[in-house]
């Protein structure tokens, strides 16, 4: 069996590189061949695997790769729905437990956002958590104590409000594969509210209560994921799902690698 690990061409560093080889060698241990290519290079990729990894929010390449008949984990439409953090809101909306949301309304031209924010924080309080829709490790995530704290960070990309939650600036990652939590880990900031592991958070195995797991599977169901890390609040509270999660903190803090389980899966569903 052969398949494609799709990574992103302009995103480089040591922690990218470090995870695509793992990935490699992990499917490797498996009898699989898995060949990195970048996003840019398989616009003009006229072979077909048996598979591709997606390991990108290129949601137009994956949809591509879709239509020339290739199976894509995960596929587009749960990529695009977790990538952006409305789009994973209004999908999870009445299915899990979310803390309170409003969505910026859209606008074609830069626009004054004061009105919006203040009708927004009445409803949510203060501190309240800004966050741009698209962005990942914990980045473009802002903890706001006024409303011209947040007015400072509209800077003309989609974005949300969202009530800020005392819990300790701790969460929860459950890594769901195949509708199964193959493994969990509890991430603690004692320097910021965000519990990232890139933002200074430290991790710690952790075993998940019966509801947390029902909701993390939940959430990867409803959003079309045959895997993601699922980071949940105050024990009952979806903050976001990742479609590819960086399972080397997960790995690091349990010992368990998640690859296996997603080669697995993959196997299973060919």
């Amino acid at each position: 069996m052969t398949g494609f690990l799709v990574v992103n061409a302009y995103l480089t560093g040591e922690k990218f590189s470090e995870l695509h080889e793992h990935l490699k060698r992990t499917a490797e241990g498996m009898g699989i061949t898995l060949i990195i290519r970048n996003n840019e290079e398989m616009l003009f990729c006229e072979e077909k695997p048996d598979f591709v990894l997606f390991w990108d929010k290129d949601v137009n390449l994956a949809k591509r790769l879709e239509n020339r008949g290739i199976p894509v984990y995960n596929c587009a439409r749960a990529i695009e729905l977790c990538d952006d953090k409305a789009k994973t809101y209004l999908a999870l909306e009445g299915e899990v437990p979310q803390p309170e949301t409003y969505i910026a309304p859209f606008s074609y031209f830069k626009t004054d956002y004061t009105d919006f924010i203040k009708s927004a924080t009445e409803k949510l309080g203060l501190p309240v958590i800004f966050k741009e829709c698209f962005g990942s490790f914990g980045e473009q995530v802002f903890l706001c104590n006024s409303i011209e704290e947040a007015l400072s960070h509209v800077n003309g990309k989609p974005f949300l409000l969202q009530k800020y939650i005392k819990n300790g600036n701790e969460d929860i990652r459950l890594e769901i594969v195949g509708g199964k939590c193959v493994a969990a880990m509890r991430r603690v900031n004692d320097k910021d509210f965000r519990s990232n592991i890139s933002s200074g958070g430290v991790a710690e195995p952790y075993t998940p209560t019966n509801n947390e797991f029902k909701i993390a599977v939940k959430a990867c169901a409803v959003l079309g994921l045959d895997f993601g890390g699922v980071d949940i609040l105050d024990h009952s509270l979806v903050c976001e799902v990742n479609s590819n999660a960086h399972i080397i903190n997960l790995m690091n803090a349990t010992g368990i690698n998640a690859a296996e389980m997603i080669f697995e899966q993959i196997k299973e569903t060919l």
